[in-house]
């Protein structure tokens, strides 16, 4: 998936194919954060005034890329997932026992389908440490894209948790709902102040 040229992802997912959806492309949107991160950290990097912070900015540019590679990759874990999914649905149900092991592998194939999207939401959370250090300190002539990549890296986390709670609406384990939907609760918390806190750096772009 993450190996398509960007047109035809696009056409793709505008088509009636079920996959990629919400959760590959909420991978997709953290993947772009944590790029526009490196990217501001990348264009700090030998330029006068920001000799104080060519360490940090270094470290700050290869994070970007690491998380990058890791979200790119959940993409096609979130794809997998679902039609790991859709394949336990399509077993044999003609029995008894039929009907036992496709509900098995129907709860199975739903709690993979719900830790995937998770584990996308807590990858891209991760952008939001790199993206304010972007802002803070690296080049201010990139200002505005370290901003947007908090941006993206929120529609990743908010994209993900959507993809875990749909999921988790259909699961009987009510004590791994119950589990997952406290770190979801969590992870949102912790988007939306970190958004928030990044926008407010620069309040004269917020007017």
């Amino acid at each position: 998936m993450c190996d398509l040229p960007v047109s035809e992802l696009l056409s793709l997912t505008a088509s009636d194919a079920p996959a990629p959806g919400g959760g590959s492309i909420s991978a997709l949107a953290g993947a772009l954060g944590a790029a526009l991160a490196s990217m501001v950290g990348s264009l700090s990097l030998g330029k006068k005034g920001y000799e104080d912070v060519q360490e940090e900015m270094t470290a700050l540019a290869a994070e970007g890329r690491t998380l990058m590679g890791e979200l790119l990759a959940a993409m096609d874990a979130d794809t997998e997932a679902f039609n790991g999914y859709m394949a336990a649905l399509a077993l044999p149900k003609g029995t008894e026992e039929e009907k036992a092991a496709r509900r098995a592998a129907m709860q199975k194939g739903l709690k993979e389908a719900a830790l995937v999207p998770l584990s996308t939401a807590r990858l891209a959370a991760r952008v939001f440490p790199i993206a304010e250090a972007a802002v803070r300190h690296g080049n201010k002539n990139a200002v505005t894209d370290g901003m947007v990549a908090a941006l993206m890296a929120r529609a990743a986390v908010l994209g993900s948790l959507l993809n875990v709670r749909i999921n988790l609406a259909s699961i009987r384990d009510e004590a791994f709902v119950a589990e997952q939907k406290a770190a979801c609760a969590a992870l949102q918390e912790l988007a939306l102040a970190e958004e928030a806190k990044i926008l407010a750096l620069v309040p004269q772009l917020q007017e």
